[in-house]
């Protein structure tokens, strides 16, 4: 029987298995493997049998899709008891065929917590490895582009080149490493799908007096966001759901992970105080969105501050002992100020039935600088600190142009205020949008509009305050996209 008429009958008596199109046991497995998948959670479990997943040959269980060109396979996995065998396999994998000596290459999670990238360059050719230093990660991927696959594991990524020709087999493995027993894992959060366009991101210095713009650090990952330190010696930035601190003064420029304890998926709204002593770090946490976060500049000490949510933390004042934020309540995004102790409860700043953001304190503490789309566009607005008053009858409009504008930043030294500046009609603050351009006021306003500098970016760009310390540049981020 041939490997097509094959698979014509297994896709026949195929059961419903979400994003693939059929499963079955490659290899010798004594023990038949099975999948059961949960449409109301999306999750797959997986049982399979077999010897290994190694050598000339394999042995394991597989649930799978054909696919052409580039694509990712990612999931979160977990182990289901205590396990048999410390090497049972768990596995996202690309195959050439379903034949057990067939070329693949794979993203493996091992019981006792080893994660490798393994491969078998050419059909009966003994399977090679990567091992990664990252144990037991929850969620594994894999990218295929071209012949290059690339396994990612926490913060860690491992590639090798593997020439499999279209279409190949992706999908979800299991192997228990002993043919006499069955072994489970649960994979759910699954992505099968062709990758996103690679984002190569550029961190960018403007100087005000020479009007010049320098590229300091490039990498190909996404990075949002930056806040220069009080010292002047690092920029902070988000990337990958932590926070980074990016050296100034070292070369080359290796970037820093702070150690944030139990805080994850951090986004792009943090900054520090003004004495550089205290971090406001915006993240999902344990909640399905942000939270507001206040840590010591180095990570340490993290403590909630905002439990409703989503919250997005956007200015300090300037003594420290408010944070000005934005706030998505009853489904309108509002500003609100909260004690930077957590020792009271959120006070309500705006209360129109518009969309504020990126609250900021000017630097005499006076009044609060932001973006609404009250009037119809986005424009750059003000208020006292303690609020708009009834009806927000104290907001008042600083920029009316053709232009949507986002996230007013000031100078330390109160003399300047840079925004970004989308399209007229763009809605949101959107990633990759070409014509963004920079806009520079002399404070106080109103004054002169100054473009310095279009771009192609948006959202990750600028969110966040990003003047030195000394008032005379700030730091901002473009990107390009990579086919």
């Amino acid at each position: 029987m041939t490997e097509l008429l094959s698979v014509l009958l297994l896709c026949a008596a195929a059961p419903n298995l979400g994003v693939f199109e059929n499963a079955t046991d490659v290899g010798v497995t004594p023990r038949a493997g099975a999948v059961e998948f949960d449409a109301a959670s999306a999750e797959y479990r997986v049982t399979g049998g077999g010897a290994n997943i190694w050598g000339a040959e394999d042995a394991f269980h597989f649930v799978w899709k054909r696919v052409s060109g580039d694509f990712v396979l990612a999931a979160d996995v977990k182990f289901l008891g205590a396990g048999a065998v410390a090497h049972r396999k768990a596995a996202l994998m690309f195959r050439q065929g379903l034949e057990p000596d067939a070329p693949y290459a794979d993203v493996a999670l091992h019981g006792d917590g080893l994660t490798s990238l393994q491969f078998r360059p050419a059909a009966g050719a003994p399977t090679q490895e990567i091992q990664l230093a990252q144990k037991a990660p929850a969620r594994i991927r894999i990218e295929r582009r071209g012949d290059r696959f690339t396994v990612f594991a926490g913060d860690e990524s491992r590639t090798a080149t593997v020439a499999l020709k279209d279409p190949v087999y992706a999908g979800l493995a299991m192997c228990s490493h002993d043919a006499s027993v069955l072994e489970t894992a649960v994979f759910s959060n699954v992505i099968a799908q062709p990758p996103a366009p690679r984002i190569r991101s550029k961190l960018s210095v403007y100087d005000l007096k020479s009007g010049q713009t320098e590229v300091i650090y490039t990498a190909d990952r996404v990075f949002e966001a930056p806040n220069w330190s009080a010292d002047g010696t690092y920029l902070l930035i988000n990337s990958d759901g932590a926070l980074w601190r990016l050296p100034l003064d070292k070369k080359p420029v290796e970037l820093q992970k702070i150690d944030l304890g139990q805080v994850a998926g951090c986004n792009n709204d943090h900054g520090f105080t003004r004495d550089g002593k205290r971090l406001a770090i915006s993240a999902r946490g344990a909640t399905p969105a942000s939270q507001i976060y206040v840590s010591a500049s180095d990570g340490s000490g993290v403590r909630l501050i905002t439990p409703k949510y989503p919250s997005y933390f956007h200015g300090w004042s300037p003594d420290g002992r408010w944070l000005a934020f934005v706030g998505q309540r009853e489904g309108v995004f509002n500003l609100y100020r909260i004690l930077a102790d957590g020792s009271g409860e959120e006070q309500r700043l705006t209360s129109q039935r518009a969309n504020d953001d990126g609250p900021e304190y000017s630097p005499d503490g006076k009044w609060i600088y932001f973006n609404s789309d009250r009037a119809g566009t986005w424009d750059i607005w003000r208020m006292p600190a303690d609020g708009a008053g009834p009806g927000d009858s104290k907001a008042q409009r600083v920029t009316s142009d053709d232009l949507e504008d986002w996230f007013p930043h000031f100078s330390p030294d109160g003399k300047w205020m840079v925004f970004l500046s989308f399209k007229k009609g763009t809605q949101g603050h959107p990633p990759n949008q070409d014509g963004v351009v920079l806009r520079l006021m002399r404070m106080p306003a109103p004054s002169p509009i100054r473009v310095l500098t279009t771009l192609f970016g948006g959202q990750g760009t600028i969110n966040v305050n990003s003047w030195s310390p000394d008032s005379t540049k700030f730091a901002f981020v473009t990107y390009e996209i990579n086919q």
